[in-house]
C-alpha cells in the first residue's frame, strides 16, 4: 500500500508536489518532450506507410498525461493564476502540436 501513496501520479493528484517541479519539470520541459517524441513518431509512422490510424493514435496518445498535469496543477492550493493560464495554453498547444 505504501508504493500507492508514493505514486508519481497520486502524488500529483493530491498535490504533494512543489508547483515549481510540477510547472516546470513535469510538464514543460517533460510533457513537451513527451509531445515532440509522439509527434515524430506518429510522422515517422506516415511516412513509412503505416495505416493513418495508426499515425493518428501516437500523436493523440500523450493527450491524458496532458490532461492528467494540467488538472493537477490546477487543483493544487495556492497555485498562482499566471501559471494556471501558462497551463492552459501550453494544453491548447501539446493537443494540436
Amino acid at each position: 500500500m505504501q508504493a500507492l501513496r508514493n505514486n508519481f501520479l497520486a502524488r500529483r493528484w493530491r498535490g504533494e508536489v512543489p508547483l515549481r517541479r510540477l510547472f516546470w519539470r513535469d510538464m514543460l520541459m517533460v510533457g513537451t518532450l513527451v509531445n515532440l517524441l509522439a509527434t515524430f513518431a506518429a510522422l515517422m509512422a506516415a511516412a513509412t506507410g503505416a495505416p493513418m490510424a495508426v499515425a493518428v493514435a501516437l500523436h493523440f496518445a500523450p493527450i491524458p498525461y496532458n490532461v492528467f498535469l494540467f488538472m493537477a496543477l490546477w487543483r493544487l492550493p495556492g497555485r498562482p493564476a499566471a501559471a494556471a493560464t501558462v497551463a492552459a495554453l501550453w494544453l491548447a498547444l501539446m493537443t494540436v502540436l
